[in-house]
């Protein structure tokens, strides 16, 4: 037989050489977690992308897993997978704070993370990544920038979204002493701009002015969803996994590893405003924030009190550990600014409440922007003649 008349093997896949972990995601048909799964379905260190959600996304890439995480049927869903990528808690604005906090019992985003981490060891699965966010820390004034990955949580449950944050941290850390050589690793971005993320960091640079508050010092720091995702995929593929330094070896060993994700450094207010072209406008804190918290106990804004105090003290995080496995943030603080600020561009926010041509509620809110600005010039007014 000449070798024309060879017959054609057929070629083996390069799904099929693939080689790595299977990874599922939850909350896989929407947001960051369809972004994610989108990645690693075309990642060469990623084996199989399990994507688990209620409803089955647009990627035909990923094998889908109908399922409610917070089911006990969720173990099932979990058969074969490696490591599981459960994205904690929905930062947007439109999260629901009508859930109980940690101090009135679990939230449905803690349920959920519960659910996740005793079908995750019941199913085989021997690696846990949570995204949480790095709010918890807290935003202190005498925060030192920037912080330390294992600083002290300092934020305080006064609302329910935070409260659901704090409480999945106290789950993620409380699971490899309960279900022993499971690795827990819990990612705590910056704040998120790009990909169309939608939160009260993103909407504070859609308002006419930036707020201020006096005798504050406002650090700016982000994290844009590609390295997120990035980061999350050196994660998975067990870039971390191996000790980066004596402290993350103690934590690798515990199995509990706390990841702070970010761009570098960060923006001091001046530099924001130059970056947006917008100028500040400087209020008391006790203006500030009692009028903040007015306002959105009245149902005008979604940003409370307990909101504007990452609008206004440092929360800046060091990544460090992603930094000495090699990864580094494609953004820096700049450029992804500059992506939060073209993605609002044309919209309008006031106190974090997104004005439209048909909003019913347009118009408390610009009263309510109304009296804040005068109250701020009285404040000035008053100053002025005091020391005139």
């Amino acid at each position: 037989m000449s070798s024309e008349e060879q017959p054609v093997r057929p070629r083996r896949s390069t799904r099929s050489r693939r080689v790595g972990p299977v990874v599922a995601v939850t909350g896989a048909a929407h947001g960051v977690g369809e972004l994610l799964v989108r990645q690693l379905a075309s990642s060469a260190s990623v084996k199989k992308v399990i994507a688990i959600d209620t409803i089955r996304g647009d990627v035909p890439a990923a094998t889908w897993r109908l399922v409610d995480v917070r089911e006990p049927a969720l173990v099932e869903r979990l058969a074969g997978v490696d490591v599981l990528v459960h994205l904690a808690v929905d930062s947007s604005v439109d999260h629901d704070d009508a859930e109980p906090h940690a101090g009135q019992g679990r939230g449905a985003h803690a349920r959920g993370t519960a659910t996740v981490l005793t079908a995750a060891p019941a199913a085989g699965v021997g690696h846990v990544v949570l995204v949480t966010s790095a709010m918890v820390y807290g935003a202190l004034a005498d925060n030192p920038v920037p912080l330390p990955e294992d600083s002290e949580l300092q934020a305080t449950a006064d609302s329910a979204w935070m409260g659901d944050l704090l409480e999945i941290e106290r789950l993620g850390a409380q699971a490899p002493r309960t279900h022993p050589g499971l690795l827990v690793t819990v990612l705590r971005p910056a704040a998120l701009v790009g990909g169309g993320v939608d939160t009260i960091f993103t909407r504070h640079f859609e308002a006419p002015r930036l707020l201020a508050v006096k005798g504050s010092r406002t650090c700016w720091q982000f994290c844009h969803v590609d390295d997120l995702l990035s980061a999350l995929e050196l994660v998975v593929s067990g870039g971390l996994r191996t000790p980066v330094d004596d402290d993350s070896s103690d934590q690798v060993s515990s199995g509990h590893l706390v990841v702070a994700v970010g761009s570098a450094g960060w923006l001091e207010q001046e530099d924001v405003e130059r970056i947006t072209g917008k100028r500040h406008i400087e209020l008391p804190s006790s203006v500030a924030f009692g009028t903040a918290e007015r306002l959105h106990r009245l149902g005008v804004t979604p940003a409370g009190s307990s909101d504007l105090q990452f609008l206004v003290h440092p929360w800046v995080i060091d990544p460090t550990r992603l930094a000495k496995a090699g990864w580094r943030a494609a953004y820096d603080n700049e450029s992804a600014l500059a992506v939060a600020v073209a993605e609002s561009a044309g919209r309008l926010a006031i106190g974090g409440h997104r004005l439209g041509r048909r909003d019913a509620a347009a118009g408390a809110a610009v009263g309510a922007t109304v009296a804040l600005v005068g109250t701020a010039a009285l404040v000035r007014r008053a100053r002025r003649r005091r020391h005139g």
